[in-house]
């Protein structure tokens, strides 16, 4: 990726950050409303992490099913979240689960 396009990014990442802060009550939105976009980013955020973890390569080579053991590996780190574990202990388990499932012969 160019270093243009980087700072590009990571300029309206900023300036998307401050917008919230810096906005603060001057858009008013409903409630309803408020509900929805906190309901568009968690399934925004669940579609990344299905595609993550299911597809192996990207959408330009044609992405195949990853196998058994990368999902293992997040449905793992995904239970431990549920219970309040530590983010490292989440990720060190996730990573420990696809490891052995791997090692074990899962694809």
């Amino acid at each position: 990726m160019p270093l243009y396009a980087i700072l590009l990014l990571a300029a309206g990442t900023f300036a998307f950050r401050l917008a919230g802060p810096a906005l603060g009550d001057r858009l008013r939105i409903g409630e309803r409303t408020h509900w929805r976009l906190g309901v568009a980013a968690a399934v925004l955020l669940v579609a990344l992490v299905a595609t993550a973890s299911l597809a192996d390569g990207s959408a330009t080579e044609g992405a195949a099913f990853a196998g058994w053991a990368r999902p293992a590996g997040v449905l793992a780190g995904g239970a431990l979240a549920l219970r309040r574990t530590p983010f490292p202990l989440v990720v060190i388990a996730a990573a420990a689960t696809t490891a052995v499932l791997r090692l074990c012969g899962v694809p």
